[in-house]
């Protein structure tokens, strides 16, 4: 198989991955089984055959209805797919097809469905953060370049930062800052990539999000004290450190470091 192939088969294990990532949104917020039954309606309930449940193509062939009961199928179903497809293409890209490569995609699926269900219900699961976090200290160790002692610095630094913010914020703010997910959350992501690429992320989010935060509250969208999702700008945070770390360091130094 020539490499424009290898790269097409690539981003439809991606579009398939990124379709059980869509199931795993939708059900580990309600303590179901990813597993069984298999793929339904979330209004009907009725099954899905394995026709209509073609990533990406299905959508579109049933104009983003059910077939049974013609419900609206969300957008949310294909934007995922294709993320997760391109996140693939993307790692591949840049890692090449190595051990490690894996190991990043797979962290990157993780962050999208964390995301999602915190968009959702501003919750990070525990059964997603913890295990992924024990999952990212191994692969640290014995896969990827972090080491066991990076990845028990990133551990160590991404929670403990944030537990020092949650602790401290309602004696600063008045009320709850970080919640115990977000801490976990960013923990995970230390264990993966290791204390460097947590603080990055960190720093990127915190830009990110207050920056969101103004804006939607300028233009009305939000009142001012709401809470907003961090999960996502943490992602986004991880995702841009992961890929362009080494740009976004020499750019910071030569903002602030002159």
């Amino acid at each position: 198989m020539d490499i424009s192939g290898s790269y097409i088969l690539l981003f439809v294990v991606g579009l398939v991955m990124g379709s059980f990532l869509n199931v795993c949104i939708l059900r580990i917020p309600r303590g179901e089984s990813v597993m069984r039954p298999g793929s339904r309606c979330p209004q009907c309930e009725t099954s899905i055959r394995w026709f209509d449940n073609v990533p990406l193509l299905s959508f579109f062939w049933l104009r983003a209805r059910c077939r049974w009961c013609g419900g609206k199928i969300s957008w949310r179903y294909p934007l995922v797919e294709c993320l997760n497809g391109v996140s693939y293409l993307g790692i591949v890209y840049k890692f090449g097809w190595t051990r490690s490569a894996l190991v990043y995609a797979l962290f990157l699926s993780l962050l999208l469905v964390v995301t999602m269900i915190d968009v959702d219900h501003f919750v990070i699961p525990d059964v997603l953060s913890l295990p992924g976090l024990a999952f990212g200290f191994f692969a640290a160790s014995f896969i990827l370049p972090v080491g066991w002692t990076g990845s028990l610095l990133g551990i160590a630094l991404g929670g403990g930062i944030l537990w020092m913010l949650a602790a401290a914020s309602p004696y600063l703010f008045g009320k709850e800052g970080m919640g115990g997910g977000d801490i976990k959350f960013l923990a995970m992501i230390g264990a993966f990539l290791g204390w460097q690429h947590a603080c990055m992320t960190l720093l990127l989010a915190s830009c990110a999000g207050a920056t969101f935060g103004i804006g939607l509250t300028a233009f009305r969208y939000m009142e001012r004290g709401q809470y907003l999702p961090f999960a996502p700008f943490l992602a986004a945070g991880a995702v841009a450190s992961l890929f362009f770390y080494r740009e976004l360091f020499g750019l910071y130094e030569t903002m602030f470091a002159s």
